[in-house]
C-alpha cells in the first residue's frame, strides 16, 4: 500500500476499545457466574481467536457490533476433543493456556509457525509448581503445549516473568477458581508491569479480592466468584499512539476521542514522551490532543510500554540528536522480532538505527521512503504507515496484518 503525504492539521480521530483490556474481560466474564456485557469489545482477529477458543471450550458468545454477550462458566470449561488454534496470539495462547486447568481433561493449545517459536515455558514451570501437567508438545519451551485440565487444587508457585507478564496475568485470572487459592512468588521481572496492573483492574471490577506485595508476591484466595454485569472497554492507547505520532511528525494537531490521561492502559505514557520530545499535550473533555513542534530525541526506558516502541522509534527518526530505547528486549519474541525488524526498516530509510542489548538507537535525519516489509507485525505496519504522512515513496507491504488488532486502521488514517 503506498501512503501519500499530506499536510495536517486538525484531526479528531477514534480508535476501538484496547485490545488488551478486551481480551481481560472476555476470560474474566468466561469465568464468571451469568450474563455478561462487554460494551466497546475489540472486534478483530486476535480478539476473535480468543471468543472462538472460548466457545470451544464450552462458552456461549453473542456478538452485535462491539457489544459481546457473555454467558460465564462458573470457573468450569468443557473438555476440548480437537486443538485450540490461536494464531499467533499470544495473549489469547496463554490466557487459554490457564484456563484450561478448569477444564476437564487434556487441552492441545497451538498457534502458527511464528507462535510456536514464541516461548511459554516459563508459564508452563509455574502450571507445574501447582501440580497441574502442563508440557510443551517437541520439548522446546513452546508452542503446541498440552495442559491437563481437572487439577484445580491450587498452591504455592513460583513464576519467572522476564518475558513477558502474562503469565503472570494467566495465574492471576485462575486462581480465584481454584480450591485454595494460588500465591505466586515472582523471581524474575515482571516486565510490563502496567498490563499486570491492567489484569488486576478487571478482576477487582468483577469483584475478585487479591493482594500483592510490589511486584514480587502475589496472593488469590480460591473459592471465589467472577461477578456477572456490564463492562466497558476503554479506548486503546496503543492505538491512539499512531495518531499522536502523527501529529508530532508533521507538526499537526490530533485528538484522540475517548482517551484521557488517567487510563488504565500504561500506553498512555507515550504522550509525555512525545511532550519530552517537544510536543505540547493537552486534555480535552472529549479526548487527548497532541501538537507536533520540534523534535528532538530522548532516552527512554519503555519497559512499561513494549508496543509502543515501533512507534516512538519512527518519529525518533524525525527528531535532532540520537534517541535511545531501554529495557526492552523481550521485544524479540513478538509477533515479529520487533528490534530488528524495526532497525532493518529504518536503515531502509536511509535513517542510522542500530539494536543494543537491551533496546535500540535510532539517530534523526532526513528519512527517505522505501518498501516496508512488515513480517505480519501489524505494530510494523501501522508504525511505518504514519513516516508516509511526510515521506513521499512509502509502501507498506502486506497492510492487511492490522487485521489483529485494528481492522479499520487504513480506514480512519485516510481521515487525517
Amino acid at each position: 500500500m503506498k501512503i501519500q503525504p499530506h499536510s495536517l492539521e486538525t484531526s479528531h480521530v477514534s480508535v476501538p476499545g484496547s485490545k488488551s483490556l478486551s481480551h481481560r474481560f472476555l476470560m474474566a466474564a468466561a469465568l464468571s457466574d451469568g450474563d455478561c456485557i462487554i460494551e466497546n469489545c475489540l472486534i478483530s482477529e486476535d480478539t476473535l481467536l480468543t471468543m472462538g477458543a472460548l466457545r470451544q471450550m464450552g462458552v456461549k458468545i453473542g456478538v452485535e457490533g462491539t457489544r459481546v454477550q457473555v454467558k460465564g462458566r462458573k470457573g468450569r470449561f468443557s473438555a476440548c476433543q480437537e486443538p485450540v488454534f490461536l494464531g499467533n496470539s499470544g495473549t489469547s495462547l496463554r490466557f487459554v493456556c490457564a484456563l484450561a486447568v478448569l477444564g476437564e481433561g487434556p487441552y492441545t493449545i497451538t498457534g502458527t509457525e511464528r507462535m510456536q517459536e514464541r516461548p511459554i515455558q516459563d508459564l508452563l514451570d509455574g502450571l507445574v509448581k501447582i501440580q497441574v501437567p502442563a508440557k510443551s508438545v517437541n520439548g522446546n519451551g513452546c508452542p503446541p503445549v498440552i495442559i491437563e485440565g481437572g487439577k484445580r487444587i491450587g498452591g504455592v508457585t513460583e513464576l519467572r516473568c522476564g518475558k513477558s507478564s502474562q503469565y503472570l496475568s494467566a495465574m492471576l485470572l485462575i486462581a480465584p477458581c481454584t480450591q485454595s487459592g494460588i500465591e505466586i512468588q515472582v523471581t524474575e521481572g515482571p516486565v510490563s508491569k502496567p498490563y499486570v496492573d491492567m489484569t488486576r483492574y478487571v478482576m477487582q471490577q468483577f469483584g475478585i479480592q487479591l493482594e500483592r506485595e510490589g511486584y514480587e508476591t502475589f496472593s488469590v484466595t480460591g473459592c471465589q466468584i467472577y461477578r456477572n454485569g456490564v463492562y466497558t472497554v476503554e479506548s486503546d492507547c496503543s492505538q491512539a499512539g499512531y495518531f499522536w505520532a502523527a501529529a508530532a511528525i508533521t507538526g499537526g494537531d490530533v485528538m484522540v476521542k475517548g482517551t484521557r490521561f488517567n487510563m488504565q492502559q500504561g500506553d498512555i505514557g507515550m504522550v509525555r514522551l512525545l511532550e519530552s520530545m517537544g510536543c505540547r499535550i493537552m486534555e480535552a473533555s472529549d479526548g487527548v490532543r497532541v501538537v507536533g513542534g520540534d523534535l528532538c530525541a530522548i532516552e527512554a526506558d519503555m519497559s512499561d510500554m513494549p508496543d509502543m516502541v515501533p512507534t516512538i522509534a519512527v518519529v525518533s527518526a524525525f527528531a535532532r540528536g540520537k534517541t535511545f530505547i531501554k529495557n526492552v528486549s523481550h521485544l524479540k519474541i513478538k509477533e515479529s522480532n520487533r528490534i530488528e525488524a524495526v532497525v532493518r526498516e529504518l536503515n531502509k530509510m536511509g535513517v542510522n538505527a542500530l539494536a543494543t542489548d537491551d533496546g535500540l538507537m535510532v539517530e534523526g535525519g532526513r528519512p527517505h521512503g522505501a518498501v516496508i516489509d512488515t513480517y505480519n507485525d501489524h505494530r510494523i505496519a501501522m508504525s511505518f504507515a504514519v513516516a508516509g504522512l511526510v515521506v513521499p515513496g512509502m509502501d507498506i507491504r502486506n497492510p492487511g496484518c492490522v487485521e489483529k488488532s485494528f481492522p479499520d486502521f487504513w480506514e480512519v488514517f485516510e481521515e487525517l
